[in-house]
């Protein structure tokens, strides 16, 4: 009775609503867990059939575009001095990493930092404050939000095509995925840069 009230909850169309404010969030606070509800309901989409995965893929990508483009209006507004926490030493040296990225080639960097929690913010708020031209930017911001949230979905929908047991096994498989690889990009990022 208790697995398929859960089931019931995470398959309405609230879910869709919650996994895009989780999104929208996670381009400020990397600790909202935007990936894993995009990989969850993914893996839903898969074992229950509801909510359909084109619809997890179009409002997490639309949630993504928008939290983004939401960081780009805040550094092409405030900049990158005004709060204390701009000026700490380690925002400093994001943000400064961010400039020279974002100077080597805009839409790399874009594509790369989506997938790279700190990095998505610093270069959102460092292209707001180059002042990238805004349709040129939200237009690669759009691409790069619509591959994220098909690569996201797509490990859910994967691991619950492979693994048995239904949406109770599949969704948390897909999250232990989902941060393992999140987890192994890191790594990598991590010693290339080193």
């Amino acid at each position: 009775m208790p697995t398929d009230l859960l089931t019931d909850l995470l398959t309405s169309p609230w879910s869709l609503g919650l996994m895009s404010l989780l999104v929208v969030g996670d381009a400020f606070f990397v600790v909202v867990p935007g990936e894993i509800a995009v990989t969850a309901l993914g893996a839903l989409a898969v074992t229950s059939g509801s909510p359909p995965l084109w619809s997890v893929v179009m409002c997490a990508a639309l949630a993504a575009s928008v939290g983004d483009a939401c960081c780009y209006v805040i550094g092409r507004r405030v900049g990158l001095e005004r709060w204390r926490w701009m000026r700490t030493p380690r925002v400093r040296q994001a943000l400064g990493w961010a400039a020279k990225r974002l100077d080597g080639g805009t839409a790399t960097v874009l594509f790369t930092a989506r997938f790279v929690p700190f990095a998505r913010l610093a270069i959102n708020l460092v292209a707001g404050a180059s002042r990238i031209h805004p349709p040129r930017y939200l237009g690669l911001v759009a691409l790069a939000a619509t591959g994220w949230a098909l690569y996201q979905a797509a490990v859910g929908a994967v691991v619950a095509s492979v693994v048995p047991g239904g949406p109770l096994v599949a969704v948390p498989v897909s999250i232990v995925c989902a941060v393992g690889l999140g987890l192994l990009i890191d790594l990598c990022v991590r010693r290339r840069r080193g």
